[in-house]
């Protein structure tokens, strides 16, 4: 039998399904008779030693997550800094770990969750603490090295593809007389898997979404005033999406807000399908139109990828039984054996070689003109989105989503660095 305490904790941005794997972390725990705390809003909860009972939910509520989107627990954009720079915030971690008899750590996040989950296992290691940190996969960007696809990437590219169909129908029944240009922006600041995504809403030439704008590819403004004023001439309108990311040829963020740098030390990004519609509307005259999704895209749980689902479960659950059997310092990532059938596995890998690392979009997935996807990128994206697992519905015609009680246990350590 195991010993000692599991310590669940997310980073980020939540996704549609990351309560799913939470959900699977917990079950698979229980069933192992670990008992399993979760850090309230991330890292900073465990930092504060906020750490929830999960054994005061019901078997109903645990299974009811994985059909509620947002993060049960909490989460937060915070980033731990080197050893060396932040050793008092890291030493405080391990003394809460040690307060509560934490023997493993899963850290469920994107590239600094992983980067934080090694530099733990090291810390415990430099002092002799018996502890087992495993990485678990998250981020809608879908940029994480090593893993074929990360865990609530499926659910916003469904989400993006089904919403860009919809909309475009919607501008080509106005486009007479109304809108012509339509401006869809999709997250993703240095890769532009989710702006991809959305080329599986049509196929072929005229097809919407007519023009992609890619992060991994320069935005040259005259030339995009071309296509979009040559598409309208053949099609007699245009629809676009545009990643958040997309750079000048100088490297500027198209879409810089000004606002500086978030905690993770990214800049503040915002507002590029409002740019690019004010801008085409004043060059060349047209009705624009434009939307961001924002939010949206990453917590559309009613329309999940049942694919994403299915991944989303695997990976918590192999999170726990690495960690029980003592794999310090990896992350259970999907390994796609076969396109034509689907078919994906879990595997092992360390956390090394996926902190800090970025994955961005082949260049064989971007057109050769540089405004849209391969087939090779479409073979890669369609299993994804595939499989529809919608929540139970209510009378009032709303989903059932389950919030928990969240009940915390007693504090043991003076405060600390939070």
């Amino acid at each position: 039998m195991a010993q000692g305490t599991l310590l669940y904790a997310q980073s980020g941005g939540v996704t549609a399904v990351i309560n799913a794997t939470a959900s699977a972390v917990v079950q698979a725990a229980r069933a192992k008779k670990v008992r399993v705390l979760a850090a309230r809003n991330g890292i900073l909860g465990a930092l504060r030693e906020e750490l929830i009972d999960t054994s005061r939910e019901s078997i109903a509520a645990i299974r009811a997550l994985a059909h509620t989107p947002g993060g049960a627990f909490g989460s937060c954009r915070v980033k731990l800094k080197s050893l060396q720079e932040d050793r008092a915030r890291y030493e405080r971690l391990l003394d809460v770990l040690r307060a509560h008899d934490v023997r493993y750590f899963l850290y469920n996040g994107g590239n600094d969750s992983a980067d934080t989950a090694l530099k733990v296992s090291r810390l415990a290691a430099e002092f002799g603490y018996p502890l087992t940190c495993v990485g678990v996969p998250k981020t809608v960007d879908n940029d994480l090295a090593v893993t074929d696809c990360c865990p609530g990437f499926g659910s916003a590219a469904k989400y993006t593809a089904v919403s860009v169909r919809e909309a475009a129908l919607d501008v080509a029944a106005m486009a007479d007389t109304s809108t012509k240009v339509f401006v869809y922006e999709a997250m993703g600041r240095h890769a532009g898997w989710l702006a991809a995504a959305a080329g599986l809403a049509g196929d072929g030439r005229d097809a919407a979404p007519h023009l992609i704008l890619f992060p991994e590819r320069p935005y040259v403004e005259a030339d995009f005033f071309e296509k979009v004023k040559a598409t309208v001439e053949r099609v007699g309108w245009c629809v676009v999406v545009a990643s958040e990311g997309i750079q000048t040829p100088d490297g500027r963020f198209v879409a810089d807000a000004g606002g500086g740098k978030d905690s993770f030390g990214h800049t503040q990004l915002g507002g590029v399908a409002s740019h690019l519609a004010g801008r085409v509307k004043d060059a060349l005259g047209y009705k624009v139109h434009w939307t961001l999704p924002d939010y949206l895209q990453r917590s559309a749980r009613h329309i999940a990828s049942k694919t994403d689902l299915d991944q989303a479960q695997a990976v918590g659950r192999k999170a726990v039984e690495y960690a029980l059997a003592g794999m310090n310092a990896v992350m259970p990532v999907i390994v796609r054996t076969a396109d034509t059938p689907y078919r994906w596995k879990i595997e092992p890998a360390p956390l090394e070689k996926i902190a800090n690392h970025e994955k961005k979009m082949p260049s064989g997935f971007i057109r050769r003109d540089g405004y849209g996807i391969t087939p090779a990128a479409r073979r890669y994206l369609e299993p994804l989105i595939r499989g529809e697992t919608p929540p139970p519905y209510g009378r009032d015609g709303l989903p059932k989503y389950v919030a928990l009680k969240n009940v915390m246990v007693r504090k043991k350590l003076a405060p600390g660095h939070g």
